[in-house]
């Protein structure tokens, strides 16, 4: 059959497993910052661009026009659902907020943003054949930049089963480089160990 078929390669181009979140990671090397916690049910990545298109209140042209659609913005988020908990995640998760003075156990939430409040996050998940190994593996990498909790700070508790803590981070632009979008992806495949 000419149509049913897939590519040779197909397994060495598999992304794998739910992948992890981290405050930093080193493409370079594959080494890993803090994982921010555990999640379940896997994470999502959505990057939504924003259009405008020039040409759709004047006569006669025709919609989405290429000529006259202009990128607007993107709304760059991450989400999904933490089963652990920790002073630092519930902070990043409250958005806006401090540890009180002298007590890194009592979260206080503030009505105000603060440089300090945006972050940045990695999403990694496993990819290829060869997926083990610091230096070896291959991985798939989201790289979020200025990401603030824009979901707020949940909890989903269950009588017998684990607390759920559902989040949504959004990843912002700066004005400091107002043209850069604020995500990059990197794809590596694995290699063999030594």
């Amino acid at each position: 059959m000419q149509y049913t078929q897939i590519p040779v390669d197909t397994f060495k181009n598999i992304q794998l497993n739910a992948g992890i979140i981290v405050d930093s990671f080193a493409p370079a090397t594959g080494e890993i910052g803090n994982l921010v916690g555990a999640t379940t049910g896997g994470i999502n990545f959505a990057d939504n661009p924003e259009f405008v298109d020039f040409g759709e209140d004047i006569d006669n042209c025709p919609k989405n026009t290429m000529e006259l659609k202009v990128l607007d913005g993107r709304d760059v988020n991450i989400s999904g659902t933490f089963v652990t908990v920790t002073p630092e995640l519930a902070k990043r998760l409250s958005g806006a907020a401090d540890f009180a003075t002298g007590d890194a156990t009592h979260i206080v939430p503030r009505n105000d943003l603060s440089r300090a409040d945006f972050t940045d996050l990695w999403w990694i998940g496993d990819y290829s054949d060869k997926n083990s190994g610091a230096t070896t593996a291959g991985y798939v990498a989201i790289h979020m930049m200025n990401t603030l909790s824009t979901g707020g700070f949940q909890i989903q508790s269950t009588d017998k089963e684990k607390g759920q803590f559902a989040f949504e981070f959004t990843a912002h632009t700066s004005l400091s480089s107002p043209t850069t979008v604020p995500y990059e992806i990197f794809v590596k495949e694995g290699t063999a160990q030594a």
